[in-house]
């Protein structure tokens, strides 16, 4: 599962992925998980789950993105952000086809989009970044990071890519680029800005995901910049003809969003769960007060667990 809350709700409401079924172990790779969207609703230590949240034109749009051959999974890792200038609150989603066929091992994963006045109005657009049915996955889409605007005036947001390029075995989890001149429109897909096999950072080594931004308010690393939550996984292993997950934990990185760059990656995480088999994965961060705020993330695609951050810390953590 993965949480994000509502700011036009003073995050007192939200959204949050619930898996309806499991076919395979998180520890192997080719598990399918089947998932649906839910409310939430409570405190920021607290939420009781709600009903299956509706959205406007849903499955025209699921219609034309789909392909044949190709089964839908349901909407996952969703974002909630509130456009100061509007006042429209924005969704963005995980939108998952794969092939059918599991030997052809083929996948369509969008990045999606809704928006409305409030979370119950919710309608849904084409993609703001449209995987390419002939890239061989590399072109997908996945877990957003809404980055600050730019002195151009465009936003240089982040996302889970693909790549499977570089070696028959060895597919990795990128951070790539992806240019927003409209937040509601279509985006242009930028450039890979980390790649685990060329930093070769180990607990980050096979999987690299983008996590929250921090505020400045809550730690400033410089005009242009700003400090975040990526998620990382170990490189995978082989053994008796089986792919293997390594760890997936939480740590660091500075962004510099001025120019679309990553400046730097923690060389060790700063959050591995005491109940995850295998994943720790950071969605959402709430500021609560000066210095001090909450980290949700889902533990082996399970629960959501909250932590308190404090900015004195993490400093101590930086470069």
């Amino acid at each position: 599962m993965a949480i994000t809350l509502n700011p036009l709700s003073d995050n007192k409401d939200g959204i949050i992925r619930c898996i309806t079924s499991r076919e395979g172990d998180v520890e192997v790779a080719g598990y399918t998980d089947r998932s649906v969207l839910h409310k939430v609703s409570g405190s920021l230590e607290r939420f009781v789950i709600g009903e299956r949240i509706v959205i406007k034109n849903e499955a025209e749009v699921l219609e034309k993105i789909g392909g044949e051959g190709l089964d839908y999974l349901g909407l996952e890792d969703p974002d909630l952000w509130l456009d100061p200038n509007t006042g429209l609150l924005h969704m963005y989603c995980t939108i998952p086809f794969i092939s059918r066929d599991k030997k052809k091992q083929h996948s369509l994963i969008h990045l999606g989009h809704a928006v409305g006045k409030t979370l119950d109005s919710l309608g849904m657009t084409l993609p703001v970044l449209l995987a390419d049915k002939h890239s061989y996955g590399n072109a997908r889409a996945k877990e957003v990071s809404i980055a600050p605007l730019n002195s151009q005036g465009f936003r240089y947001n982040l996302f889970e890519s693909h790549d499977k390029s570089i070696g028959e075995d060895d597919t990795y989890s990128t951070v790539r680029a992806g240019v927003a001149h409209d937040m509601g429109a279509s985006w242009q897909f930028g450039q890979t800005v980390f790649h685990p096999a060329k930093h070769k950072i180990p607990w980050i080594g096979g999987h690299a995901s983008p996590g929250p931004l921090f505020s400045k308010q809550f730690i400033d690393v410089g005009e242009g910049k700003a400090l975040g939550i990526i998620n990382g996984r170990e490189a995978n292993r082989y053994e008796e003809g089986k792919t293997l997950y390594g760890t997936f934990s939480v740590g660091l990185f500075i962004y510099d969003y001025e120019n679309g760059k990553i400046d730097w990656v923690s060389p060790k995480p700063f959050i591995q769960d005491t109940e995850a088999r295998t994943i720790t994965f950071a969605s959402q961060f709430v500021e609560t007060k000066p210095g001090e705020g909450i980290l949700y993330a889902h533990v082996d695609d399970s629960f959501v667990r909250a932590y308190t951050l404090f900015s004195d810390g993490i400093r101590r953590l930086l470069p």
